[in-house]
């Protein structure tokens, strides 16, 4: 495809009325993390809107500058709370990044490794599984230990060696294996009948993190449904340029939750919650699915604001290994980007923490500012991403926190590699919110 056919595409493609929203403020700037690394206009926000709207007014041409701005941008999308004009980037972003992808010619290894991911892998939770027994098989058998010990891991990028040091453990047998599709709940008469997302990735290197989700929710007081023929969010599609796969993945999704009837569905992934929540926006187009993509997306929550808003929350506080190990235990939170700017339920987790009782709580500098996970950035655009890690553990050294706290599974394998990198394994641990709180419910 010729860069005149990528302009038709993109034309066809972008929301001109977003584009023309932006009223080139420069309010964004100073929330956009590549323009705070760089200083250049066109890795801002109101940058790429310039560069987009110039490509489809036929004043320049989609190059590969052009293209190399795309790709640097994370996708966090803190410019839109602070947008004045409420204009969507991350809409504008995806259409963009879509428009290219169906332009671009990846070499034959990266389009092999894309087709088997995104469309053999991700989307089947039997194969995702498979992998996840992979994993563990590699974890477990003494394989990694051989694959370290030869030096192999050096032909990887430093950012996937690190990465692979700091993987939890794998599993291939996930919640429905663990509890079924149904776990009532405790305490008395249900509060409401939730829905669990238990993603893809999730429920394959985060299992027992999904597995305190649905018993936290349970302690609360929710009937928690967890429906079977559920799949892959469709996240790392839609922010990939794989937006028809993504629809696809959001209609099983959708049809999955509408068929077992539940008042809320429950994310505990930012990342996975914020595309989840703009359902009604991936399939507005689509006349059969449109009506309940948006009963979907109304009903979407993340784990720490449905606690607040419905549950009967049980007492924390500090567990007897908190308090045999330190004097007083402190914590500390990064934001999830999505949750933050696209779910607006950045406060949610801060006030359950504030519920924990022997616990201090640290507010960390800059925590609403990317950590540089964003999906798979960390691995496609290593050095912004290493250099906006590095100034985070500036910040997160200052707590003199015990626990980093993230409510997003990227942000936290990113924040574990900073802790490893920066030598603070032996007095700092990252947890997932879920894990946290429920290893400290008092009973």
């Amino acid at each position: 495809m010729s860069n005149v056919q990528l302009t038709d595409r993109m034309k066809a493609t972008l929301d001109y009325d977003q584009l023309t929203n932006c009223m080139r403020c420069g309010f964004c700037q100073a929330a956009c993390p590549t323009f705070v690394e760089t200083g250049l206009e066109a890795a801002s926000p109101r940058g790429r809107i310039a560069l987009m709207k110039a490509v489809v007014d036929d004043i320049m041409e989609p190059d590969q500058s052009f293209r190399e701005q795309m790709d640097l941008c994370l996708g966090c999308r803190a410019c839109e709370p602070v947008c004045p004009a409420d204009v969507k980037y991350g809409h504008l972003l995806e259409q963009t990044r879509d428009a290219l992808e169906e332009h671009e010619e990846h070499r034959w290894w990266v389009k092999g490794v894309r087709n088997v991911m995104f469309k053999r892998v991700f989307p089947y939770q039997g194969r995702m599984k498979l992998l996840g027994r992979g994993l563990k098989l590699y974890q477990k058998s003494g394989l990694r230990t051989v694959v370290r010990g030869s030096g192999m891991m050096k032909l990887f990028p430093k950012n996937m060696r690190d990465m692979e040091k700091i993987m939890p453990d794998a599993s291939g047998k996930g919640i429905v294996e663990t509890f079924g599709t149904f776990v009532p709940a405790k305490g008395g008469k249900p509060v409401a009948r939730v829905g669990m997302f238990r993603g893809c990735l999730m429920d394959v290197l985060f299992t027992e993190t999904n597995r305190k989700t649905v018993q936290l929710l349970s302690e609360a007081g929710f009937d928690v449904v967890i429906p079977e023929t559920q799949n892959c969010c469709g996240a790392l599609h839609a922010h990939s340029g794989e937006t028809n796969e993504a629809r696809n993945l959001a209609k099983r999704n959708v049809r999955a939750f509408r068929e077992a009837n539940v008042d809320y569905i429950i994310s505990n992934a930012g990342g996975c919650g914020a595309l989840l929540v703009e359902y009604d926006h991936l399939l507005h187009d689509d006349p059969e699915y449109a009506q309940d993509a948006e009963w979907f997306a109304t009903r979407v929550k993340d784990i720490s604001l449905i606690l607040l808003e419905k549950g009967r929350l049980p007492a924390f506080a500090a567990n007897a290994q908190d308090k045999a190990e330190k004097e007083q235990v402190t914590i500390t939170y990064q934001d999830s980007c999505h949750l933050r700017n696209v779910m607006r339920s950045g406060n949610a987790p801060r006030n359950l923490m504030d519920r924990v009782a022997d616990v201090r709580f640290v507010e960390l500098k800059g925590a609403e500012r990317c950590c540089g996970s964003a999906g798979i950035y960390n691995i496609v655009q290593q050095d912004m991403s290493n250099d906006i890690l590095e100034h985070k553990m500036e910040h997160v050294k200052d707590t003199n926190a015990h626990y980093l706290i993230t409510s997003n599974p990227g942000c936290l394998l990113q924040m574990k590699v900073g802790i490893e990198r920066e030598q603070m394994s032996d007095r700092m641990e990252a947890v997932h919110i879920v894990d946290f709180l429920y290893d400290r419910i008092q009973k």
